[in-house]
């Protein structure tokens, strides 16, 4: 039997090469180039390839309406989604092994089938696993239609016989076609499926949810072109060994990016938390030097977070190390810490916490970061009750940061009484029962709290 013949194919772009290269050609990316069976193509004729001219339409002319929402039942999946699920949209969703996307899903099903057509989909377990699954979570799957497929043409099939209004697929990294001779889960499978199954959805309305795998750096497993091609991208985050979960938007054609979810794992599966905020605050029995808060928002909600620090003399090389923030802003604010207000830190391991596994990416988080820092150098904690929201700039500026109305409110609702915030955020109505303090510049924070003290 002739062998099979092979290229490369680049996990990230799905660009191919005829031999293993250390950097992929099409994206430039390191290390992705993984060994697969190349699919022999069909010859056509170049007249049998031409197809007739589509119909235009002026854009003017065509009805634009709101796309109606199908709740999920489950109150923070919902607000992830942009309010509930649209009709033949694709929503992928990723996170690491075991962190509860099996789980979130069969509850949503759940509750679904109530009221509508669901079908479960099942590459990865049996029957009787995800029964004894539901059994345990203790779910009404009386409605609720499983299936333990893998091969996509019987996917499709039942799902065209079937039309439900909503299918999950578990997971797109396991389903193959007959059309493509290479492995599950690899790069041209992976793609066609996806592509496939988006195809289906938009003719019949059906919508799809698929469950991906991820690599070791978090990252969606298989081609980024998967990413391109559905309309929602969910990631679930948080730490296996904590019973908190997050789920993150990073992409909704049909809402609003970077809305959270907050989950509590518990017995009965994944509950929703209404006042996530509560997590992310320690209860200290005084108060403590290295801690500040923070209003951060995400998505529409703001959230109070702790942000810790532990600045220590350096035995050695001086480590900077961040848990839930960005490592190279870290060196950036102490370079604007030494400059701008005359606080040495280069003879000093620096570590920085977001507490409760959450992750901060946006720059309103700078003016905490060096609050914490300045207070743990100097082993002199916050005043109580104060929170802290701002950018800072490398010419030692404070910008101002969007949604501050919101954050102070919030903040205000959890008792908290004054606040260190930019100049430029300053509300123009005084908020009941809050401090407002505004500042331009860095030291001039740093000087407004020793002033507190």
């Amino acid at each position: 039997m002739a062998k099979a013949k092979t290229i490369y194919a680049c996990t990230e772009c799905g660009a191919t090469s005829p031999k293993w290269q250390g950097q992929c050609p099409g994206c430039n990316a390191w290390n992705t180039l993984v060994e697969t069976v190349a699919e022999k193509s069909t010859p056509n004729s170049r007249f049998e390839s031409l197809a007739p001219a589509a119909k235009l339409q002026n854009l003017s002319e065509i009805e634009a309406r709101e796309a109606e929402r199908i709740p999920t039942g489950i109150g923070e999946f919902d607000r992830a989604l942009g309010g509930g699920l649209v009709a033949g949209g694709v929503v992928l969703i990723g996170g690491d092994p075991g962190i509860g996307k099996s789980t979130l899903l069969l509850q949503a099903l759940s509750h679904l089938s109530t009221g509508h057509k669901v079908l479960y989909v099942s590459g990865e377990e049996s029957g009787e696993q995800v029964a004894l699954r539901a059994r345990r979570l203790g779910l009404d799957t009386r409605r609720l239609q499983l299936m333990a497929e893998i091969n996509l043409e019987r996917i499709l099939a039942t799902l065209q016989a079937e039309r439900p209004e909503v299918a999950v697929i578990d997971s797109i990294q396991t389903l193959w076609s007959d059309q493509l001779s290479s492995a599950p889960g690899s790069v041209a499978q992976v793609r066609e499926c996806a592509a496939q199954l988006t195809r289906l959805a938009k003719q019949t309305g059906i919508t799809v949810i698929l469950v991906g795998h991820v690599t070791k750096e978090g990252a969606l497993a298989g081609p980024r072109v998967l990413e391109h091609i559905v309309d929602t991208v969910l990631y679930f985050e948080g730490d296996t060994h904590s019973s908190f979960r997050l789920v993150r938007a990073f992409k909704n054609r049909f809402g609003a990016v970077n809305e959270l979810g907050v989950f509590a794992m518990t017995e009965s599966g994944l509950k929703g938390v209404s006042n996530p905020s509560a997590l992310f605050l320690s209860q200290h029995g005084q108060d403590v030097p290295g801690s500040c808060i923070l209003v951060t928002q995400e998505g529409t909600r703001p959230l109070l977070v702790e942000i810790q620090a532990l600045v220590d003399t350096a035995h050695g090389n001086p480590r900077r190390l961040t848990v839930g923030l960005d490592a190279q802003r870290l060196a950036m604010l102490l370079a604007v810490l030494h400059r701008h207000a005359g606080i040495v830190c280069f003879d000093q391991d620096v570590f920085v916490n977001a507490v409760g596994g959450v992750k901060i990416s946006e720059p309103a988080a700078d003016l905490a970061v060096i609050l914490s820092i300045a207070s743990s150098l100097k082993n002199k904690a916050l005043p109580s009750k104060l929170i802290v929201f701002g950018e800072v700039g490398l010419a030692g500026e404070i910008r101002p940061a969007p949604r501050g109305q919101e954050r102070l409110k919030e903040a205000a609702k959890l008792g908290f009484t004054r606040a260190l915030i930019p100049e430029a955020n300053r509300p123009k109505q005084a908020i009941p029962g809050m401090e407002v303090i505004g500042v331009r510049r860095v030291e001039e924070a740093v000087t407004r709290l020793r002033d507190m003290e």
